[in-house]
């Protein structure tokens, strides 16, 4: 698919067995805003952004990754797409209708070939949201989400055919070979990214700060907080942005970062960078080693979710 129909990321939405613990961790230390619960389902949205919400949980048995939903601009390329994927053999949820989530809007859901719910969407009602101020270190905006594959360049290669994603650059080590590809809907380095792990999960969901200040104060927050530290601060050289990496009460990784690299499409060349080099994987020299440890917290639990869709 030469064409581009997705514009942005909407929301990462996870299944929660302790839901309580894990809304007051959202709502609280981490700077987001609930607008909105139900029967066990609280959306939660950044003051900085016009998305409804940027995050929503959802009380269940099993912790599960629910659905990524990335944005279209118009309904008309909503259906496109739909069509697209159900003529290439891909398995739709839902066909595309009006959703009835916070903002309402028009899309539909469908499984990528790891079997993820993946949600397209538009004309979803924009939040009336602020601009953050010096100094206030809450998160602006979603920035990103990273999914481990167990086969990344099958996972990367479905996205860009059916999708409409572009490759922006890959991290390779000596060892293990291909480790993750960082993946483009827009001139934004990338809004999602493919790593290679062990099983399906999730990696990590990225937090745009609105500048180094703020990126660092929140940083010291969580770290006063005891909320656990996986790897950070520190800056990489893919994508150029910094990086402090959290944990969520159930083990999800979670990241602040800011300035992430906006490319020029036109030119842009993807390199190959080798994070074994201790430049690649922080520019800084500030954040703890890449060790097996930091590794192995990013693999995340088994995804139970894999396609089997969320109830709601």
């Amino acid at each position: 698919m030469s064409d581009r129909l997705l514009t942005h990321l909407r929301h990462v939405d996870l299944a929660v067995p302790d839901y309580d613990k894990q809304l007051d961790f959202y709502a609280g230390v981490w700077g987001l805003t609930k607008t909105s619960e139900d029967s066990g389902i609280s959306f939660l949205a950044a003051e900085g952004s016009p998305e409804q919400y940027i995050v929503r949980l959802r009380k269940a048995e099993e912790k599960r990754l629910d659905l990524v939903s990335f944005g279209a601009a118009t309904p008309a390329d909503v259906d496109t797409l739909a069509e697209r994927l159900l003529a290439d053999g891909a398995r739709l949820i839902s066909r595309p209708g009006k959703l009835d989530t916070p903002g309402g809007g028009y899309g539909f859901r469908f499984f990528d070939i790891d079997g993820r719910t993946i949600e397209v969407s538009a004309d979803v009602a924009v939040r009336q949201h602020r601009k953050i101020e010096e100094k206030e270190s809450i998160p602006v905006k979603l920035s990103h989400v990273v999914l481990n594959s167990p086969d990344l360049n099958v996972t990367r290669e479905w996205y860009e055919r059916h999708l409409g994603f572009r490759l922006s650059d890959t991290l390779w080590h000596p060892r293990m070979g291909e480790a993750m590809h960082f993946m483009r809907i827009s001139s934004q380095h990338h809004s999602m990214a493919i790593a290679q792990g062990p099983h399906t999960s999730l990696h990590h969901i990225s937090f745009e700060m609105r500048g180094i200040d703020e990126y660092m104060r929140g940083t010291g927050r969580l770290l006063r907080a005891g909320v656990h530290k996986v790897w950070g601060p520190g800056r990489h050289l893919a994508g150029d942005n910094t990086f402090s990496y959290f944990h969520d009460p159930h083990g999800n990784t979670l990241e602040y970062t800011t300035e992430l690299e906006q490319l020029d499409e036109d030119t842009w060349h993807p390199h190959v960078y080798d994070f074994s080099t201790e430049q690649v994987s922080d520019q800084w020299g500030t954040a703890n080693p890449v060790n097996e440890m930091v590794a192995k917290e990013s693999f995340n639990d088994v995804d139970r979710g894999c396609f089997v869709a969320p109830p709601v």
